[in-house]
This record gives C-alpha cells, sequence and structure tokens, in this order.
C-alpha cells in the first residue's frame, strides 16, 4: 500500500513539477524575399512575400544563452508559455484572413516559435496579443489589497496563503472562536466589515482579483533594407518547471521492474482477502461451537428479519423506534455490519441513493 501511495506521489510530482521564475525574452521580426527588381536581367517567376517571426528564449543570468554563446538548457517550448496568440494584418491588404488566430487548447503540439508568411510587396503594420498561460492562473490585485500585502500581480492560492500570514503576524485571530478573525483599519478598506470568518476570505477577495491583460506588441513589416528586419525585443517573467529530467528518465526506466512489484501487490491483496474469509469462518464455526443451541435461534432470527425486510413484510413499532434503546439491542450490530458488506458490494438496492 505504502508502494502504490509513493508512485502516485512520484507520478504527481512528475505531472506538476515545482517552477521559479525566469525572464523569457521575446523576438519579433520579419524577413522578405523577391521585393523589387534589383537586376533588370533576372526576372523571377516568384511573386514578392514576406514572413513575420516570433520566437523567444529564456535567458541565463540576463543574457541570451545562443548569443553569449553558452550552453543551451533544456526548458518548455517556446509556445507552452501561452494560452492564445492573435495577430492582426492590415485588413485593407488581407482582407479574407488578416486576423490569424492560435490557441493551445486547439493544438497540443508545442512550438519554438510562430511564424506568418504572406504574399505582397507593401509595407504594413501588425499587430500581436499574447495571452499568457500562467498555471495556476495570475491576478492582478485591486490597489487596497495591494496595499495591505505588499504585492500586485500572484495567483489566488498565494494570496489566500498572503492574506492568513498577515491576520497572523498582525495577531489578529479570534482565539474565543477560531473561525473569525478581526479587522483591521487596511482589512476593513478591504471587506468592509470588522470581522470575517475565514471561509469566506476566498470569496470575498474575488471582487479584488482582475485577470491579467494580454500583452500587445507592434511590428512594422519592412521590405527593403537589412534582412532580417526588427531589432526590438521584449521581457516577460515566466514560470519554468525545475529540471525534471534525469529523475523522470531513471522513473520510467525503472517501470518495467514495478511490473513484477504489482505481481507481487496483487498476490499479498488476495492472500489478505483468503485470511479475512477464514477469519470470518472461524468466528462462525466458534460461536457455533460454543452453544450451538443458542447460535442457530439467534441465526434464524437474524435471518427472519433480513427476510421480513426484504419482503417488505418487517413490522415496525414507531414508538420503539424513537427511543435510544431500540438501538442498543445486540443485534443491531450485526444487521449493521450486514447492510454495510452488501451496500459495499453493490447488492444492496434499498436505501441506495
Amino acid at each position: 500500500m505504502l508502494l502504490c501511495q509513493e508512485r502516485r506521489l512520484t507520478f504527481k510530482s512528475l505531472k506538476n513539477p515545482p517552477c521559479f521564475q525566469k525572464t523569457l525574452r521575446l523576438y519579433v521580426f520579419n524577413t522578405y524575399a523577391n521585393q523589387g527588381q534589383t537586376d533588370p536581367d533576372k526576372k523571377s517567376t516568384e511573386a514578392p512575400s514576406w514572413s513575420l517571426k516570433i520566437i523567444g528564449r529564456i535567458l541565463e543570468d540576463g543574457k541570451d544563452p545562443v548569443l553569449a554563446g553558452k550552453v543551451h538548457k533544456s526548458y518548455p517550448k517556446f509556445s507552452s508559455f501561452f494560452k492564445k496568440v492573435t495577430i492582426y494584418l492590415d485588413a485593407s491588404l488581407y482582407p479574407d484572413n488578416h486576423v490569424i488566430l492560435w490557441e493551445s487548447a486547439r493544438s497540443p503540439a508545442l512550438h519554438e516559435g510562430f511564424e506568418v508568411k504572406r504574399k505582397g510587396d507593401k509595407e504594413s503594420t501588425v499587430r500581436i496579443r499574447l495571452e499568457m498561460n500562467y498555471m495556476p492562473e495570475r491576478f492582478k490585485l485591486s490597489p487596497a489589497l495591494a496595499e495591505v500585502l505588499g504585492i500586485e500581480v500572484d495567483t489566488r492560492p498565494r494570496i489566500l496563503a498572503a492574506i492568513w500570514h498577515y491576520v497572523k503576524s498582525k495577531k489578529l485571530q479570534n482565539y474565543e472562536d477560531n473561525s473569525f478573525f478581526a479587522c483591521d483599519p487596511p482589512l476593513q478598506k478591504v471587506f468592509g466589515v470588522e470581522k470575517m470568518k475565514f471561509v469566506m476570505v476566498s470569496h470575498k477577495i474575488t471582487q479584488h482579483l482582475t485577470p491579467l491583460q494580454p500583452i500587445h506588441l507592434e511590428h512594422r513589416i519592412k521590405l527593403s533594407g537589412n534582412c532580417p528586419v526588427g531589432s526590438n525585443c521584449y521581457d516577460v517573467l515566466v514560470d519554468v518547471p525545475f529540471p525534471l529530467g534525469r529523475e523522470k528518465s531513471a522513473f520510467l526506466a525503472n517501470m518495467e521492474k514495478n511490473k513484477d512489484i504489482d505481481a507481487c501487490d496483487e498476490v499479498i491483496c488476495a492472500a489478505i482477502k483468503k485470511i479475512n474469509e477464514h477469519c470470518r469462518r472461524r468466528a462462525f464455526f466458534l460461536g457455533f461451537s460454543q452453544s450451538p443451541a443458542e447460535f442457530i435461534n439467534a441465526l434464524i432470527a437474524f435471518q427472519s428479519k433480513d427476510l421480513k425486510l426484504f419482503a417488505g413484510d418487517a413490522s415496525h413499532n414507531a414508538e420503539k423506534e424513537r427511543r435510544s434503546e431500540f438501538y442498543n439491542q445486540p443485534w443491531v450490530e450485526d444487521a449493521v455490519i450486514r447492510y454495510l458488506n452488501r451496500k459495499s458490494m453493490g447488492g444492496d438496492s434499498l436505501g441506495s441513493t
């Protein structure tokens, strides 16, 4: 049992590893081809075109590892940091498909960047809307709550923990009733009451939390000069999981050995079931051997009540059933055990919901 529990915890930690904050540097630029006729003797058969590219890399010590010539560490792919990416082209130049939308929910495959290709020989401005994929979701705090906690953006669990830490540090707990805490003047500005239950904090702070606004960028598509075009970069804080590649690989490599452990677990469970069954049989025969007549009479009485109950003929005495002495009778414990056993095996249709 302990082994199965440890295995479940390991799978959970691999699925949701702890994270730390890193800086993601976004690069937005464009390339172009067949723009203008530089050599009149050479005529290109391909139409003029351009490509918009959005890529990003996690910084190491404040520097791009590729530009700094450092070894690039293994991080999640670029698209995993975004929930939705929308690119708006010039509607006058591209009226049919001037809005390009990418959603992580519809495209489970991860990418190292985004690229949009179009034919054309006219310069234009492209607007880019990026919605970050924070797990768990981050919120912006209201000015009143931010003043109390000293944070502006964070996740809901961390905000709740910060409120609890504030209450504890200010000694605002109600020691007569631990479910309440007093609100000092800063908290009264947030909640509007002098005291409040802890269970209501999660509901009350909802009005003080707003989803983070998307990131809006603009890029001018230029079709002349140096290629690629665009030297702007943007830094964004993202959550990066701790590198668990080595531990994960070692764990997955041992999965074949775990098959033998699973087989042993099944054998142990079967042996435990047999032991419990033999214990019940021993108790049955031991009771019969000690007083056969009384045992048989009690067994017949129990079975008779069960038969009446299943047949719907059991007579109920409402007055007796209202009194606690009725439920202290010797047969009640056995009847409850029988009922629970039938219910756990799915064989009890009476009283089931």
